[in-house]
């Protein structure tokens, strides 16, 4: 199979919309920091500091490919790993959709490759879960750091207990299916696709594959964690490696928990608030924040632009995405 294809439709603009939106906001909330005060950091850190940070950001993206490849591979269309990296970092340019709801576009890319829709909502599913199952084990890290956090993370915990349990009732989904096979409304349509993603997703999450993909979550996070604490260090803030992997994992988790477009606004809160805390300087726990969100979140905005473009410039046939 040969060829990318691209989106069209006020869909995929609205999509677009919504990443210019997030932009502008991240803007308004930079200069809000001072632009001065994250050149600043930028000079502390240093051009190799910054390199530095963005291979931690790439070595998350590609440990998270790994993931997606499993699978891809599990759901039984194993695809080529060079297209497969290209639709993979394309989703990115979506990334500060609410929920990065917009990284299922993968989907539309990954259908002329014959695979269907519920099976990349699967893997979307199952790539979402795993992301929050390694964030929230990555907050354990601060349960006496922080107390006041536990709600949070209890919280999660929780979302994330209620999934596993739901892609463990074989036979409730079946006793489900009996029941709406024979209506028509747009309830019982839509909950017949809802469980045909959810059996599929549960091919993603046998104990080995679970496994395997809860420790690629927690190392290709934990990466970012790491160079959140690199970028405090370098600026000379007086920062334990626990506790800064404890608030970039905690910020994570309440941007996820907030659905706001790419965690915008929960996240940024979060570490400036416990960086403050922490006896940091207010202007300097907001640089540090804008720079290491330049690095990971809209380094990978940037990346998957460009990916999305290329698919878009070696296509041919144009499609919409699914009703």
């Amino acid at each position: 199979m040969t060829g990318q294809t691209y989106l069209s439709g006020w869909k995929y603009r609205a999509l677009i919309l919504s990443v210019v939106v997030s932009a502008i906001g991240y803007l308004s909330f930079s200069l809000w920091g001072g632009w001065e005060a994250v050149a600043k950091s930028v000079k502390e850190v240093g051009i190799l500091g910054v390199a530095i940070t963005l291979l931690m950001s790439s070595f998350n993206y590609l440990l998270r490919f790994v993931r997606w490849q499993i699978y891809l591979k599990v759901l039984g269309h194993a695809i080529p790993w060079k297209p497969s990296l290209k639709i993979y970092l394309a989703g990115f340019a979506l990334t500060t959709t609410p929920g990065k709801a917009g990284e299922a576009l993968r989907g539309v890319l990954l259908k002329p490759w014959g695979m269907p829709y519920r099976k990349s909502f699967a893997a979307f599913f199952s790539e979402r879960l795993s992301d929050l199952i390694g964030i929230v084990l990555l907050t354990f890290l601060g349960l006496t750091l922080y107390p006041d956090a536990r709600p949070v993370i209890i919280f999660g915990a929780i979302c994330v207990g209620i999934m596993i349990v739901i892609l463990s009732q074989q036979k409730s989904l079946e006793w489900i299916e009996r029941i709406i096979q024979e209506r028509n409304s747009k309830l019982a349509q839509l909950s017949r696709h809802l469980i045909d993603i959810i059996k599929e997703a549960q091919h993603c999450h046998k104990v080995e594959i679970l496994l395997l993909t809860t420790l690629l979550a927690i190392i290709s996070w934990g990466a970012e964690a790491v160079a959140f604490y690199w970028i405090l260090t370098w600026m000379g803030a007086d920062i334990t490696l626990q506790f800064a992997m404890f608030v970039y994992a905690l910020a994570m988790l309440a941007g996820a928990i907030s659905f706001m477009p790419g965690g915008l606004g929960g996240t940024e809160a979060v570490m400036v608030t416990l960086l403050i805390w922490n006896g940091m300087h207010n202007a300097d726990a907001v640089a540090a924040t804008v720079l290491l969100r330049l690095a990971t979140l809209w380094f990978a905005v940037s990346i998957g632009s460009i990916c999305l473009s290329l698919a878009k410039t070696e296509s041919n046939p144009t499609i919409t995405l699914p009703k």
